[in-house]
């Protein structure tokens, strides 16, 4: 089966969680880079703004279609109770273009059902597994991904 994980990660942590998927998988790797500096403290609270909003921002250009996979690994740290907007605007950018989408996502510690239920608004088909893991889990090494990869 042909796979992409698709990825957005403001401080490395929901990347370091998209490579160990990819790994595994021998997937095509998609870092979503946007347009707009979420670094920083100012970026951290841009952030948090535009996720509330739901904004759609530019992104830079992507090297991979979705639709030439049978399964697309959708990742973003969650931000305000959301998924980050960066990768709600690959979404809006790639729409109708998802068969069969799994989701993980990144937090502190809250706000996965919120976010889950966003991303599969947004895709337009419920994911076939979700995987949440907080920052510290990831950090640690503390997780499994074998049933999530099944």
């Amino acid at each position: 089966m042909k796979s992409l994980v698709a990825y957005y990660s403001r401080t490395n942590i929901t990347k370091k969680l998209a490579e160990e998927i990819a790994g595994k998988l021998n997937a095509d790797v998609e870092e979503i880079k946007p347009k707009v500096n979420y670094q920083g403290k100012l970026g951290y609270a841009r952030g948090g703004k535009h996720a509330i909003q739901e904004k759609i921002i530019d992104l830079e250009p992507l090297n991979y279609d979705p639709k030439d996979y049978d399964m697309v690994y959708l990742g973003a740290p969650v931000w305000a109770g959301k998924s980050a907007n960066p990768l709600i605007s690959y979404i809006k950018q790639n729409e109708g273009k998802f068969e069969n989408v799994k989701f993980f996502v990144t937090a502190g510690s809250s706000g996965f059902d919120s976010t889950f239920a966003q991303l599969e608004e947004k895709v337009g088909i419920k994911p076939q597994k979700t995987l949440a893991l907080t920052t510290k889990e990831v950090k640690k090494n503390e997780f499994d991904l074998s049933s999530f990869l099944q």
